[in-house]
């Protein structure tokens, strides 16, 4: 878009219009169906964008989409879109950034990220983060086909006609103001930031409303090989334990709403043979990639079989679920929008089905039975 388009547009005559809220209180959630993305049409789709040829911007990429999802923000699920990102050996992709927040996971092969001023040398099963508007690329330096699974909340941006991307921008730059120091009397409300009653109410300056204090967001990488030996040690616990062995790839800037991005978490799940997960629900909405073992879930009394390599929309959020091992051990990466939720005084999450459920974030949350499970 040119300088003149964004300073000028056209827009149509338009009026909002009123409508009857109604006496009761409306429910008209309708969850998206589960759905499994198999290993074989993953597979497939990685050979046919390998098999392309190589755009202007090196990317080979496709989005997996869910058929309920709006033309302008495609999702696998609402708030999270998921990205099948190739190259081949040798190929790099152009940088490129947008106002959306990444977490990326390695499926196939090996290779090097560049986001912002870090450098990631990463392996199968590797994961990072990627904060919001860092100039990213990928370079496959090996000698197999590279294959990424990229989450974004990219549709709640475009959803809400906000997503801004770009490719090939310029170098990151630190944002100043011309003529200013921060040091500025001009930059600072000589009232400041002060209360207006007993009960904590509090009036801010515009001064301060435009300048925040910034929280550093930092690119992190989670390797597999660490990360599996932790998962590891999960395994002494009994079958009688009632919690889900799994580490959260934590971010500490998300800080109190438990991320590896402020939209979403990665946590990755051990599941011995034989574990059936107690059901449970929670308003937040989850997406697993099976990499190892298979069984199955059940998703508002339906069962879903998966085996390793599939991808599924697991829990629709609010919609009753669990998850099973069979005969061998299950590893799975889960992405979840639960501190967006959290941040929203959104996350209702019921642990159990026979306990109230509760505000997590606001409220007091759950214990497990771990102490208990790891001293037999």
């Amino acid at each position: 878009m040119s300088e003149a388009n964004e300073l000028r547009m056209k827009f149509p005559q338009t009026q909002a219009a009123f409508k009857d809220a109604g006496a009761a209180i409306p429910n008209k959630n309708a969850p998206w169906p589960p759905v499994i993305i198999s290993k074989e049409a993953i597979d497939e789709e990685i050979a046919r964008l390998a098999g392309l040829p190589r755009s202007v911007d090196g990317r080979r990429e496709s989005l997996i989409v869910h058929p309920r999802s709006l033309d302008y923000a495609p999702a696998l699920q609402p708030g999270v879109q998921v990205k099948l990102s190739v190259l081949k050996p040798g190929e790099s992709s152009a940088p490129f950034r947008h106002n959306a927040t990444e977490v990326t996971f390695c499926i196939r092969g090996s290779g090097r990220a560049a986001v912002g001023q870090r450098q990631i040398a990463f392996a199968r099963y590797d994961t990072w983060n990627s904060p919001s508007y860092s100039v990213c690329s990928r370079t496959n330096d090996g000698e197999e086909i590279q294959a990424c699974l990229i989450y974004s909340n990219a549709p709640l941006l475009q959803y809400m006609q906000v997503y801004i991307a770009e490719s090939n921008p310029p170098p990151d730059a630190v944002h100043t103001e011309e003529g200013d120091s921060p040091a500025d009397a001009r930059r600072e409300s000589p009232f400041g930031t002060f209360k207006i009653g007993e009960d904590g109410a509090m009036l801010m300056p515009y001064e301060r409303l435009i300048n925040p204090p910034p929280v550093q967001s930092s690119t992190l990488h989670w390797p597999w090989k660490t990360v599996e030996a932790e998962l590891q040690k999960l395994q002494s616990l009994g079958s009688s334990y009632i919690g889900r062995r799994l580490y959260l790839l934590y971010n500490s800037m998300t800080g109190r709403t438990n991320g590896t991005t402020p939209n979403f978490f990665a946590t990755i799940t051990i599941r011995p043979p034989g574990i059936i997960d107690r059901p449970h629900r929670h308003v937040s909405a989850a997406i697993n990639y099976y990499f190892k073992g298979q069984g199955y879930s059940s998703v508002g009394g339906n069962i879903y079989r998966w085996k390793a390599g599939d991808l599924m929309l697991s829990a629709p959020g609010w919609v009753v679920h669990n998850h099973a091992s069979e005969d061998e051990t299950v590893y799975e990466l889960t992405i979840q929008d639960q501190p967006l939720n959290i941040l929203m005084e959104s996350l209702l999450w019921q642990e159990s089905m026979k306990s109230p459920a509760a505000l997590l974030g606001t409220e007091i949350g759950f214990d497990t039975n771990r102490q208990r499970a790891a001293s037999r």
